[in-house]
């Protein structure tokens, strides 16, 4: 591996794995499901988001994004950090299809909540697993 590239990985170890950058990775998740919900307020941006990716696949990946941010952004044993990531994606799921259900334009499903705690549920797992046989340094 060159120099280049372990400069690199080490960068991204260090932003997105230790506890140095926590903060700044849990207030990410934050914005990023406030983006989440204004731009999913917008008429017509559902719409033209379906022209991309499937709902199915939009929302699996934007709540796995988020699970990882939430899980590497909280602190605990590996189990409490899953538990605290899907516990917070499933109310932050919740809250965006309450907010649709408002909109006369949108509407809430049950359906896609579901899809945002399983994607929550299987990244959380994976980030368990990993987190639990792999030693990342404080």
């Amino acid at each position: 591996m060159s120099f280049r590239q372990t400069t690199v990985l080490n960068l991204l170890k260090t932003l997105l794995l230790t506890s140095s950058h926590a903060r700044l990775r849990y207030g990410s998740a934050l914005a990023m499901f406030a983006l989440i919900v204004i731009v999913g307020s917008i008429p017509g941006a559902r719409a033209d988001a379906a022209e991309v990716a499937s709902g199915v696949v939009l929302h699996s990946c934007a709540y796995a994004v988020l699970t990882f941010l939430v899980f590497t952004g909280s602190s605990g044993l590996p189990a409490q950090r899953a538990i605290k990531a899907v516990a917070t994606i499933a109310a932050m799921g919740a809250f965006d299809e309450l907010v649709q259900s408002f909109l006369p334009y949108r509407h809430g499903a049950i359906g896609d909540w579901l899809v945002d705690c399983t994607a929550a549920l299987v990244t959380a797992s994976l980030m368990w697993i990993l987190w639990s046989t792999r030693k990342v340094a404080a």
